[in-house]
């Protein structure tokens, strides 16, 4: 089988286009599921039983569901329930961001459960409230902990932003879906994705373990 990169040569700003919507429904759903996975994380740590309760049902429940359920459900389903839609980028966003938020969660609460419990002993005697030490000494250390697994959450994000083609996000999977639709060229077309999705992924991977490297000795307690 010879290759014919005809398909690609001739749509690259159509390709283009969808790797900015890849790179920016990747962008904004972390952006989301950091801010909210973090409130969540803490507010299952600290916060009164009942509400780290409703916050537990949550993460469990998007663990639970495949994001491409989510996605499809919000899209599609959420509508009738509502007198409102969105666009297909901003179900993404908020499907995949949410859907993230319940990961970090766990990691954000699994890092400042490992800060030993003497810290917040020591800031509350020295007259700081809880929220203080949280903010100014505890979670400052389970961050920079938390790198490694945010940057694996990261990487994951970009990939999955890849199912946002089943609601028609133009995103690159959703556009070389639609090149080979006309062209008939998956081989080169998809390999062609294949190769994009690599270098999107790997510097961001490759990052994030320089950044831990430099800044794990200040996560140490």
């Amino acid at each position: 089988m010879s290759a014919d990169l005809s398909p690609i040569l001739n749509n690259w700003r159509f390709l283009l286009g969808g790797v900015e919507i890849t790179l920016l429904l990747s962008i904004l759903s972390v952006a989301l599921g950091i801010v909210v996975g973090i409130c969540v994380g803490v507010a299952r740590c600290y916060a009164p039983r009942p509400m780290a309760a409703v916050l537990a049902f949550y993460v469990d429940s998007m663990r639970a569901i495949p994001l491409l359920v989510i996605l499809v459900w919000a899209f599609f389903a959420l509508p009738l329930l509502t007198p409102y839609s969105m666009t297909p980028f901003t179900t993404g966003v908020l499907g995949i961001g949410l859907h993230l938020a319940a990961f970090v969660s766990e990691i954000v609460r699994g890092g400042l459960l490992s800060i030993r419990p003497g810290q917040m002993q020591a800031a509350l005697a020295m007259g700081m409230s809880r929220a203080q030490a949280v903010r100014f000494i505890l979670l400052p250390q389970a961050l920079i902990r938390m790198i490694p697994s945010f940057g694996s959450l990261l990487v994951i994000t970009i990939k999955d932003s890849a199912i946002a083609s089943v609601i028609a996000v133009p995103e690159l999977m959703r556009q070389s879906q639609i090149i080979v639709g006309k062209t008939y060229r998956p081989f080169e077309v998809f390999t062609f994705v294949l190769i994009v999705y690599f270098f999107l992924c790997w510097p961001v991977a490759r990052g994030i373990d320089k950044i831990y490297r430099r800044l794990a000795p200040l996560g140490a307690s």
